[in-house]
């Protein structure tokens, strides 16, 4: 299986076909792949964040105390993490 990081380097030159292809394929992994992607968001730029942060919030409620534990360890970091979470918490309201 594909490390996350090999998962998201395709995702350079990525049509949307195949970008959504990526994020259901994360998805698909569950929540064993949150700490990993939350760790990547804090790095990663451009369509990477964008795969990212979707699947985060289609994960839900299990991204939360990854992206608190993000935000409170780094605060540049902070007001994404923030954002995310309240996406989070509206799809499941």
């Amino acid at each position: 299986m594909q490390s996350v990081k090999e998962m998201l380097s395709e995702l350079e030159n990525a049509d949307n076909i195949t970008k959504n292809k990526i994020e259901n394929e994360l998805v698909s992994i569950g929540t064993s792949v949150v700490p990993q992607l939350v760790d990547q968001l804090q790095v990663v730029r451009g369509i990477k964040r964008g795969v990212v942060a979707m699947t985060l919030i289609r994960l839900g409620d299990v991204s939360v105390k990854y992206l608190e534990k993000a935000a409170h360890d780094n605060k540049d970091f902070e007001w994404v993490a923030e954002y995310l979470i309240r996406e989070i918490k509206g799809l499941a309201a």
